[in-house]
Protein backbone atom coordinates (compact mmCIF):
# COMPACT_ATOMS: atom_id res chain seq x y z
CA UNK A 1 0.00 0.00 0.00
CA UNK A 2 1.41 3.40 -0.94
CA UNK A 3 1.88 6.24 1.54
CA UNK A 4 -0.78 8.22 -0.33
CA UNK A 5 -3.14 5.26 -0.04
CA UNK A 6 -2.53 4.98 3.70
CA UNK A 7 -3.06 8.69 4.19
CA UNK A 8 -6.36 8.56 2.33
CA UNK A 9 -7.55 5.57 4.38
CA UNK A 10 -6.55 7.26 7.66
CA UNK A 11 -8.34 10.50 6.72
CA UNK A 12 -11.44 8.60 5.55
CA UNK A 13 -11.47 6.63 8.81
CA UNK A 14 -11.42 9.87 10.82
CA UNK A 15 -14.16 11.34 8.67
CA UNK A 16 -16.27 8.23 9.28
CA UNK A 17 -15.79 8.67 13.04
CA UNK A 18 -16.71 12.37 12.81
CA UNK A 19 -19.72 11.50 10.64
CA UNK A 20 -21.01 9.00 13.19
CA UNK A 21 -20.63 11.58 15.97
CA UNK A 22 -20.96 15.07 14.46
CA UNK A 23 -20.80 16.69 17.90
CA UNK A 24 -17.10 15.82 18.19
CA UNK A 25 -14.76 18.80 18.04
CA UNK A 26 -12.08 16.82 16.30
CA UNK A 27 -9.99 13.70 15.92
CA UNK A 28 -6.34 13.08 15.16
CA UNK A 29 -4.02 10.17 14.45
CA UNK A 30 -0.44 10.58 15.66
CA UNK A 31 2.66 8.45 15.52
CA UNK A 32 3.99 7.06 18.79
CA UNK A 33 6.69 9.76 18.69
CA UNK A 34 4.19 12.60 18.35
CA UNK A 35 3.91 13.45 14.67
CA UNK A 36 0.45 14.08 13.20
CA UNK A 37 -0.52 11.63 10.45
CA UNK A 38 -4.16 12.54 9.85
CA UNK A 39 -6.50 15.03 11.46
CA UNK A 40 -10.01 16.42 11.32
CA UNK A 41 -10.83 19.40 13.55
CA UNK A 42 -13.79 21.77 13.54
CA UNK A 43 -11.55 24.76 14.26
CA UNK A 44 -7.96 25.90 13.75
CA UNK A 45 -6.52 23.51 16.32
CA UNK A 46 -2.76 23.02 15.96
CA UNK A 47 -2.51 19.35 14.93
CA UNK A 48 1.23 19.24 15.63
CA UNK A 49 0.76 20.29 19.23
CA UNK A 50 -2.16 17.91 19.79
CA UNK A 51 -0.17 15.02 18.27
CA UNK A 52 2.83 15.71 20.48
CA UNK A 53 0.70 15.95 23.62
CA UNK A 54 -1.33 12.84 22.76
CA UNK A 55 1.81 10.76 22.21
CA UNK A 56 3.35 12.08 25.43
CA UNK A 57 0.19 11.35 27.42
CA UNK A 58 -0.05 7.87 25.92
CA UNK A 59 3.60 7.19 26.80
CA UNK A 60 3.05 8.33 30.37
CA UNK A 61 -0.13 6.27 30.63
CA UNK A 62 1.77 3.19 29.46
CA UNK A 63 4.44 3.78 32.10
CA UNK A 64 1.79 4.16 34.80
CA UNK A 65 0.11 0.92 33.72
CA UNK A 66 3.46 -0.88 33.63
CA UNK A 67 4.36 0.39 37.11
CA UNK A 68 1.00 -0.65 38.54
CA UNK A 69 0.85 -3.96 36.70
CA UNK A 70 -2.38 -2.95 34.96
CA UNK A 71 -1.45 -4.51 31.62
CA UNK A 72 -1.28 -2.88 28.22
CA UNK A 73 -2.78 0.60 28.03
CA UNK A 74 -5.80 0.78 25.75
CA UNK A 75 -7.12 4.29 26.41
CA UNK A 76 -7.06 7.28 28.71
CA UNK A 77 -8.91 10.55 29.12
CA UNK A 78 -8.44 14.13 30.24
CA UNK A 79 -11.54 16.00 31.34
CA UNK A 80 -12.30 19.69 31.76
CA UNK A 81 -15.40 21.76 32.37
CA UNK A 82 -16.07 22.29 28.66
CA UNK A 83 -15.06 18.95 27.23
CA UNK A 84 -12.88 15.89 27.23
CA UNK A 85 -10.01 14.43 25.26
CA UNK A 86 -9.85 10.68 24.87
CA UNK A 87 -6.61 9.05 23.72
CA UNK A 88 -6.74 5.52 22.38
CA UNK A 89 -3.75 3.32 21.67
CA UNK A 90 -3.43 2.47 17.97
CA UNK A 91 -1.30 -0.63 18.25
CA UNK A 92 2.34 0.04 19.08
CA UNK A 93 2.71 2.64 16.36
CA UNK A 94 0.27 5.39 17.17
CA UNK A 95 -2.44 7.19 19.07
CA UNK A 96 -5.96 8.34 18.28
CA UNK A 97 -7.01 11.54 20.05
CA UNK A 98 -10.72 12.41 20.09
CA UNK A 99 -11.90 15.80 21.35
CA UNK A 100 -15.47 15.76 22.64
CA UNK A 101 -17.74 18.38 24.19
CA UNK A 102 -19.03 18.03 27.74
CA UNK A 103 -22.07 15.77 27.96
CA UNK A 104 -21.19 13.57 24.99
CA UNK A 105 -22.67 10.06 25.00
CA UNK A 106 -19.64 8.21 26.38
CA UNK A 107 -20.92 4.73 25.55
CA UNK A 108 -21.33 5.62 21.89
CA UNK A 109 -18.03 7.52 21.83
CA UNK A 110 -16.06 4.62 23.23
CA UNK A 111 -17.74 2.12 20.92
CA UNK A 112 -17.03 4.23 17.82
CA UNK A 113 -13.52 5.31 18.85
CA UNK A 114 -12.40 1.82 19.86
CA UNK A 115 -13.54 0.46 16.50
CA UNK A 116 -11.75 3.35 14.78
CA UNK A 117 -8.53 2.64 16.71
CA UNK A 118 -8.66 -1.03 15.65
CA UNK A 119 -9.14 -0.03 12.01
CA UNK A 120 -6.28 2.50 12.24
CA UNK A 121 -3.96 -0.11 13.79
CA UNK A 122 -4.47 -2.34 10.75
CA UNK A 123 -3.47 0.52 8.45
CA UNK A 124 -0.41 1.64 10.43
Amino acid sequence: MTTGGKSEILNNTLMTLRGSMPELRGALVATADGLPIAQSFSDATDAGRVAAMAATALGLGKRINDTLGAGDLSEMSVSGLNGQVFIYSVGAKGALAVVAPAGVNLGLLHMEARDTAKTLALVL
